[in-house]
């Protein structure tokens, strides 16, 4: 008996890609607008946290870094090299993981 197509091919979602493919850089970066004022400083310093992991556990997902257990201190600082961001601190890198972990 024949197996449909469907069975086949990879739902749009599903990886198949065997190993980890290389960032195409360089993106344009996002127009950035001007955060509101009148707020304190500690929100900016964690909003500003809060961008920087979002985007460096984009980046470790694009290179194959599938799970907070792989994204060890010293890969998500090679990888905020990669990307051309400063080095992330001990909380970033915590916050990287944490973003990982509840993801799924």
């Amino acid at each position: 008996m024949p197996v449909p197509a469907a069975a086949i091919t990879p739902l749009p979602t599903q990886t198949t890609v065997r190993r980890a493919v290389p960032l195409d850089r360089p993106y344009a970066p996002v127009e950035k607008r001007p955060l509101p004022p009148g707020r304190p400083r500690e929100w900016y310093i964690t909003h500003n946290r809060r961008l920087k992991a979002m985007r460096l556990a984009i980046a470790l997902l694009d290179l194959g870094v599938h799970s907070a257990n792989q994204a060890r201190d010293e890969k998500i600082r090679s990888t905020a090299e990669l990307i051309g961001v400063h080095p992330p601190s001990d909380t970033t890198c915590r916050m990287v993981r944490a973003l990982m972990r509840y993801s799924r």
